[in-house]
């Protein structure tokens, strides 16, 4: 038996052992646009596995998608389950915003919620196998995570997982396996956060991911990964107006970055100038260079601080703490400044002070971003 089997066979056994009376506390959510019959699918093996609490969002389908939508709620509806809907298509993330807030008024029992997808693409198994994590993790993000392995796979999906789960990686610190798995549990407490998070569309799902830096723990459950062909599979993921969004949100933090930064560096620049004029050809113990790259760096270092702790990390680290770390960060990333600058004025005396420093100050600057993500703020 190969190893997928016994895994498999393992996950079966977990299943059929589980009290089916612990499935209200967690209701099944599935946001739907323009489904066929694999929705009706999923909805019935559902219903015959125990599952009473559904709730499916019809995200605005229209007309000729209410005759489906009846029936899925014949499926449903004698057990618990219910219709939501929008009069217009609205996104996939305020889809699942109209499925929170229902939740956290109609149902004030639960420890959270499980998502998935309406297109066949998750199966029982793998629902209920994310939902026995949550209900082990109450306080975690839950995520049913793909391998992307197989000739099945189209190549867009694969490619795009990877690329987004790097740069999530660098930009924000949060390490998923699957930054586009629609299948996730999530706490009640997240929840009601969510509901205030921007995004839409298929981006809130990445800026659910982001949310999570710093303040939630992310487990991750192994899930089956189902397309029906390369080329067949349908989705309602517009590669490039959702991928711009993703993109735009993910970019989000290191853009806020970028404008401290640089509004740092005009002001140290511009304190640079000025110390350099007023000290050019005085006597100093230091060459004045590195003199006036002291003092302008401890004032701009202090308005770089307060604005990266408050607006761009948005840190929940004792300001003391990291005000600490920050200032052994500034004092490294000074000492090379300054070094490299005077040694740049000396090998080149032909160029100005403030381009050399322009120089040397962008390449410590990518640095300095990721050591403060990963270990300041």
């Amino acid at each position: 038996m190969s190893k997928e089997s016994i895994e498999n066979s393992v996950d079966r056994k977990i299943i059929e052992d589980m009290d089916r009376t612990a499935l209200p506390l967690v209701p099944v959510l599935i946001p739907a646009y323009e489904p066929d019959e694999r929705l009706l699918g999923l909805l019935t093996s559902l219903r015959d596995c125990g599952f009473r609490d559904i709730i499916l969002v019809d995200d605005g389908s229209g007309k000729e998608y209410s005759e489906l939508f009846d029936r899925a709620l014949g499926i449903i509806g004698n057990s618990g389950g219910i219709l939501l809907r929008h009069e217009v298509n609205r996104g996939k993330g305020r889809a699942l915003k109209t499925g929170f807030a229902y939740v956290l008024e109609h149902r004030p029992g639960t420890i959270g919620v499980v998502t998935a997808d309406s297109d066949g693409q998750h199966t029982v198994d793998c629902i209920r196998s994310v939902m026995l994590r949550l209900a082990e993790k109450p306080d975690a993000l839950v995520l049913g995570v793909r391998t992307f392995e197989g000739e099945h796979v189209p190549w867009k999906s694969a490619f795009g997982n990877k690329l987004t789960m790097k740069v999530l990686g660098y930009v924000s610190g949060v390490q998923v396996s699957d930054t586009q798995t629609g299948l996730r549990g999530i706490p009640r407490v997240f929840m009601r956060e969510l509901l205030d998070v921007p995004g839409e569309r298929f981006e809130f799902e990445t800026q659910m991911l982001l949310e999570t830096a710093g303040r939630y723990s992310i487990e991750e459950v192994p899930i089956r990964t189902i397309y029906d062909s390369k080329e067949n599979h349908q989705t309602h993921f517009n590669p490039l107006k959702d991928s711009i969004r993703i993109y735009r949100i993910l970019g989000a933090k290191f853009i806020k970055y970028i404008f401290a930064s640089l509004s740092s560096s005009v002001i140290d620049l511009l304190l640079f100038a000025l110390f350099c004029r007023l000290l050019r050809g005085r006597p100093l113990p230091l060459p004045y260079v590195a003199v006036s790259t002291v003092l302008a760096r401890f004032l701009s270092a202090a308005y770089n601080f307060t604005v990266n702790y408050k607006v761009v990390f948005r840190s929940s680290e004792k300001v003391g703490r990291s005000a600490f770390k920050y200032i052994l960060l500034a004092v490294v990333q000074m000492t090379l400044s300054a070094a490299f600058v005077t040694g740049g004025t000396v090998l080149l005396p032909l160029i100005p002070e403030v381009l050399i420093k322009v120089v040397v100050d962008t390449v410590l600057f990518l640095i300095s971003y990721y050591v403060q993500r990963k270990c300041i703020f």
